[in-house]
């Protein structure tokens, strides 16, 4: 797998770490296969009998879609930031390396996926497997930031204001992110119910409203 290699390692050499040998479309291909990969092993909690095997079909789709959406609904507003900022010339670059870095991600995540089976095989706590596949994701998204780094690497060097496109950028998509996984969810399936693609109450509340009510629970209680 040498283009798998030549990813992680942030391109094809140290001088030009943005001129990765993939295009747009194999980049969005790696983040499905590996994307899909984890989150086949990640709806495996519930077992595969009766209608549980569903939701393994379902956490294949989800995981990915949950990236690509990420993805793509945070994209609008950094094309308007780099323009504001007199970049979007290099926006093209831009965009190519933050698509190799959701691929990057994609290939940690997956490396992961041993440790979440050996995590379901020594625990049958639902809320445990639910920490646990946070853990995963934390691991994996800290993880890509050494390639993201990498990729920006050239146009920080070109323009200093990029580096303050790139967290413009960390924010906009971490926002967007626990957004989406709180609507796409559930990603790993509860042995005691059936599983199901989305919850019912999917556009009653979003995650956001659920922190505040629970950090206002911790703080001054009921």
């Amino acid at each position: 797998m040498p283009q798998i290699d030549r990813l992680l390692r942030g391109g094809s050499n140290a001088d030009d770490p943005i001129s990765i040998s993939a295009s747009f479309w194999h980049l969005v291909v790696c983040v499905v296969v590996f994307g899909g990969s984890y989150g086949l092993v990640m709806g495996a909690f519930s077992g595969f009998t009766g209608d549980h095997g569903l939701q393994l079909l379902f956490s294949c789709i989800k995981a990915p879609l949950l990236l690509l959406f990420s993805f793509v609904v945070s994209l609008p507003s950094f094309f308007v930031l780099n323009s504001l900022c007199g970049l979007r010339r290099d926006f093209g670059e831009a965009l190519k390396a933050l698509a190799a870095t959701q691929a990057g991600l994609t290939v940690i995540l997956a490396s992961f996926a041993p440790f979440t089976a050996v995590w379901y095989l020594s625990s049958d706590n639902y809320q445990s497997a639910v920490a646990f596949n946070g853990v995963m994701f934390a691991a994996a998204s800290v993880s890509s930031q050494f390639l993201l780094r990498r990729y920006y690497g050239p146009l920080i060097r070109r323009d200093s204001r990029h580096r303050w496109m790139l967290t413009g950028w960390l924010v906009v998509y971490c926002f967007v992110g626990i957004q989406l996984a709180w609507v796409l969810r559930p990603f790993i399936g509860d042995p005691s119910s059936p599983p199901q693609f989305l919850r019912s109450d999917v556009f009653r509340e979003n995650a956001y409203e659920v922190v505040f009510r629970l950090a206002c629970h911790m703080l001054i209680g009921n």
